[in-house]
């Protein structure tokens, strides 16, 4: 990630999760300035930026957020795990295991690969567009995350899948963003239909969230943009 870059995909991740354009402050630029030149690496900043947001809209508040200094807490957090993960691998004897995990560090190295690989791909195929341009976002920062957990060799898989949300949540919008209104359309009616015989028997909340999560599906699908939490390794 040059230097650019880190801004920019710091201010569109906050951005992106306020749902509502702002411009951000001076102090806002200050504040990721600094945290550019404490050396926390970019995919650590949007984790803490997205597990901010996460828990802001776990407990609804009058008010809104407003500046990136509501993620400043978290970013910093998930920053001193990072660095006592670092320090705790360096204290294991080689080929230990620092974490029990269903998911081998070869097929997780795998799968992030092939993700990053095919969004690689797909973001060539396509002219230019916003998914055109968030799949190769997705792309550079999947390899800043392999790249990390390379040099760091602690393999965190609650962290990494965190990360690996944040992304898809960026695609998801970006999808959202190029379909047209005909085809979103078409989809949203062939997910009502899919529901239909189960609907009575749903409560809305519950409806709502599978809908949500099967039209999402079929925007993966009419795209095929890949998935890439662990759960898909």
């Amino acid at each position: 990630m040059n230097y650019f870059n880190y801004f920019t995909e710091i201010e569109d991740a906050f951005v992106r999760r306020r749902a509502k354009h702002l411009f951000l402050s001076p102090l806002d630029w200050a504040l990721m300035e600094t945290w550019k030149q404490q050396g926390i690496p970019l995919h650590i900043v949007l984790r803490g930026v997205e597990r901010a947001f996460d828990s802001y809209e776990s407990r609804p508040r009058k008010r809104s957020v407003k500046t990136l200094l509501y993620c400043q807490e978290e970013v910093e957090a998930q920053y001193a795990e990072w660095v006592e993960a670092r320090v705790g691998a360096s204290e294991q004897t080689d080929g230990a295991e620092t974490e029990k995990t269903p998911f081998t560090a070869a097929a997780i190295s795998e799968h992030l690969q092939r993700s990053q690989s095919e969004l690689v791909r797909l973001s060539q195929s396509r002219t230019e567009d916003d998914l055109s341009e968030a799949l190769a976002r997705a792309a550079a920062l999947l390899q800043e995350i392999r790249d990390d957990l390379s040099a760091n060799g602690v393999l965190d898989t609650r962290r990494l899948e965190d990360s690996l949300t944040g992304l898809e949540r960026m695609l998801n919008d970006a999808m959202l963003a190029v379909i047209t209104a005909t085809e979103l359309d078409a989809l949203k009616s062939g997910v009502k239909d899919q529901l239909k015989p189960y609907r009575s028997q749903m409560e809305t909340a519950v409806y709502d969230q599978t809908f949500d999560n099967l039209l999402l599906k079929r925007l993966r699908e009419q795209f095929a943009v890949p998935r890439l939490s662990l759960f898909y390794v």
